[in-house]
């Protein structure tokens, strides 16, 4: 067959260098020109807040290194889904602004519907930042709504959004 065409299959190689494979799957990083596009994926809704959460905070340090000594709690309510993660994770950001507190480790108690919309109730785990510690990756100065999308299916949930650096 000499008009027949070569078909050559190339394959991405990832290289996860200093990344713990614990948080393989439970978020990555896409591609976007200006700041950090991320999804987070879960069994369910709270699953995937909790690897949201984690994700934010992998942004702005490696959060292998921070210790889940200091327990806090957030409660947040919202309209909508969307608005819920975007005030949890502005809680979030606003307690590393004004505490100094970096976390490593959530649990969401419970996402429930309300007559007003959603109320999220968490328990999160950290430290405070320590810049002897605690490597200093990149800054988030906000959560956007841009682009943000919830995805469910069976047994998977995955939530996009961007935060602003």
């Amino acid at each position: 067959m000499e008009d027949a065409y070569e078909i050559v299959l190339s394959f991405p190689v990832y290289v996860f260098s200093g990344f713990d494979m614990d948080k393989i799957g439970k978020f990555e990083f896409l591609e976007h020109t200006a700041d950090v596009l991320i999804a987070a994926h879960g069994k369910t809704l709270e699953e995937a807040f909790e690897n949201a959460a984690l994700a934010m905070f992998e942004v702005m340090t490696d959060t292998d290194k921070v210790i889940a000594d200091i327990e806090g709690h957030v409660e947040v309510e919202a309209e909508d889904e969307f608005a819920l993660l975007y005030s949890w994770l502005e809680a979030l950001l606003v307690n590393f602004e004004t505490k100094n507190m970096l976390y490593s480790k959530f649990q969401i108690d419970r996402i429930e519907e309300t007559d007003e919309g959603f109320r999220l109730k968490a328990a999160v785990w950290g430290e405070k930042f320590n810049v002897e510690k605690h490597a200093q990756k990149v800054g988030v100065k906000a959560v956007t709504y841009h682009r943000m999308e919830i995805l469910k299916e069976f047994n998977k949930v995955t939530l996009e959004f961007i935060l602003d650096i």
